[in-house]
């Protein structure tokens, strides 16, 4: 028998996130399988291999599904970070980013921005965002002349390799 993952105390706090259908009788097993997900996360397994005390690895992948689609996680995220701050134990010191994504230049931590150097800053974001979606060619940061790309059959080739085949 797999030991319990959730406290009761943690399963108050989560059941009332979950889902339950119009429509049918209670999921008597319900915490049996959202735990089962815990499972699933927590060891990386496949689905298949979910030991039977969280029931039917296909009955427990449905509900995930379902609660994916429905956004539970995301409501369960918010509502347990709201609760953790209206109980006063929200610690900002945990928060983690993964730097393989966001990189920052070392001078940049504690930078004081001011309101018109921030909505400066939002207008050149937009404007950027604007030329990248119309397809305009990107702006050279040293000279300020436009970058053109060839286009055409031949766009990669230099001179010499055009004619030949």
């Amino acid at each position: 028998m797999t030991r319990r993952q959730l406290t009761d105390e943690q399963w108050k706090l989560i059941e009332p996130y979950l889902p339950i259908g119009e429509y049918g009788p209670y999921p008597e097993r319900l915490r049996e399988q959202f735990e089962g997900v815990i499972w699933r996360f927590r060891t990386g397994a496949q689905w298949r291999e979910m030991p039977g005390d969280f029931g039917p690895w296909p009955t427990v992948y449905g509900r995930f599904r379902v609660w994916r689609n429905a956004g539970v996680f995301t409501a369960l995220l918010e509502g347990l970070i709201a609760e953790a701050a209206r109980r006063g134990r929200t610690d900002l010191s945990l928060v983690s980013i993964d730097s393989t994504t966001v990189r920052a230049h070392h001078d940049a931590a504690g930078m004081p921005v001011g309101k018109d150097v921030m909505e400066a800053l939002e207008e050149a974001a937009a404007e950027q965002e604007q030329a990248r979606q119309k397809g305009e060619p990107r702006r050279n940061r040293t000279d300020g002349t436009a970058k053109t790309s060839p286009s055409g059959p031949n766009a990669g080739a230099s001179a010499g390799d055009a004619g030949s085949a």
